[in-house]
């Protein structure tokens, strides 16, 4: 029977790929649905390749931001990466886009 809701983890910063993957895994065996991601400036990864690294690290686990700052991507570049993201990940990413941090 499908859960009601789902739980998710939020992670800025990993200390590295291998680290990244490692709690990517970490946090798919303990249970959680979606991995989230900040879209900030600052010592983080970038949003994109953080998700696409952590889907490609895990079989079920959903990748995500919480909000894309939209002042900072060509929206059809945006739009494009989310959805390769999603086609390789075999349908894994909860996508969201707003004014960002900094509106």
């Amino acid at each position: 029977m499908p859960r009601p809701f789902r739980f998710a983890v939020t992670a800025r910063w990993a200390g590295g790929g291998t680290r990244w993957r490692e709690f990517a895994r970490r946090a798919e065996a303990q249970g959680y649905d979606t991995l989230l991601v900040t879209d900030h400036m600052g010592r983080q990864l970038a949003p994109i390749p953080a998700m696409m690294a952590a889907a490609d690290a895990t079989e079920r686990l959903r990748v995500g931001s919480f909000v894309f700052a939209n002042d900072y991507r060509n929206p059809v570049m945006l739009a494009k990466e989310i959805a390769t993201i999603d086609a390789i990940s075999g349908g894994r990413v909860d996508f969201g886009i707003g004014a960002g941090w900094s509106a």
